[in-house]
């Protein structure tokens, strides 16, 4: 079985891992839940996590090239082998958008959107998710339900940080500048699709007007050839007839 093979394959069933990954987690967090409380939602996280490593080392078996796919994808070791640094795990549920970018066709305007609203929306729950697990339970922490974190995560994806909520531990900043970070690449990412999709709209737009324009010439240029032909027969009939009016020696 080839790599492809094998990624195709796999992308539904990873899927539905991380949906179950991130219900778990979503479950933990908001509930609060610690000790044996949590301990049924921490077995699912650590299932998932294995089926994340399983999945890595299969796909590092069957890559052509090895060891140049082990250098392009240390960010794929990074989130199974640190399964302690959670915002991390939740990283690999980006292959929810990679089965969505398979769905939408092949049009650049569905990508876009798909895009735009995929991973915002997930973005957002993940980053909110994350700070709150990380920050709910600090002293002066301003971060406390998961309406403070999706508000925080929201304003902070859209750049706009109103100031009035923001991580106070460590991790918590961590998480806030992952955030940032991944909020400037979505909206540069857009922009570029944008403007690439514009750039095409206009150049089929062009193409179209100039058939268009083309077509009256073409039928002008048809009847033009053809009192041509009617021209050239009219004169060979004239030649003919004088030949035939040719008085002889």
């Amino acid at each position: 079985m080839t790599q492809a093979r094998y990624r195709e394959l796999a992308e539904w069933p990873l899927m539905a891992t991380a949906v179950v990954f991130l219900t778990a987690y979503a479950w933990q967090v908001v509930g609060r839940l610690a000790g044996d409380a949590a301990a049924p939602f921490e077995a699912v996280m650590w299932t998932t996590w294995a089926v994340f490593v399983v999945d890595y080392f299969i796909n590092l078996w069957l890559a052509p090239e090895r060891w140049r796919w082990f250098i392009w994808n240390l960010h794929e070791l990074l989130i199974v082998a640190l399964p302690f640094f959670r915002p991390l795990r939740l990283l690999r549920l980006v292959t929810v958008l990679s089965v969505l970018h398979r769905t939408v066709g092949d049009t650049l305007r569905g990508r876009v959107a798909t895009y735009v609203a995929g991973s915002a929306a997930l973005l957002v729950l993940v980053g909110a998710l994350a700070v709150l697990d990380v920050e709910q339970h600090a002293p002066d922490a301003k971060i406390v339900s998961l309406g403070d974190a999706a508000w925080w995560a929201i304003t902070t994806i859209t750049t706009v940080g109103y100031g009035d909520l923001y991580p106070v531990t460590p991790l918590g900043r961590l998480v806030a500048a992952a955030l940032m970070m991944s909020g400037i690449a979505v909206i540069g990412v857009v922009t570029a699709s944008t403007a690439s999709w514009l750039v095409q709209r206009v150049e089929e737009n062009t193409e179209a007007a100039v058939t268009a324009s083309e077509e009256p010439m073409r039928s002008e240029l048809a009847e033009l050839l053809d009192e041509v032909s009617a021209l050239r027969r009219e004169i060979a009939e004239l030649r003919g007839l004088r030949e035939g009016l040719k008085p002889e020696n």
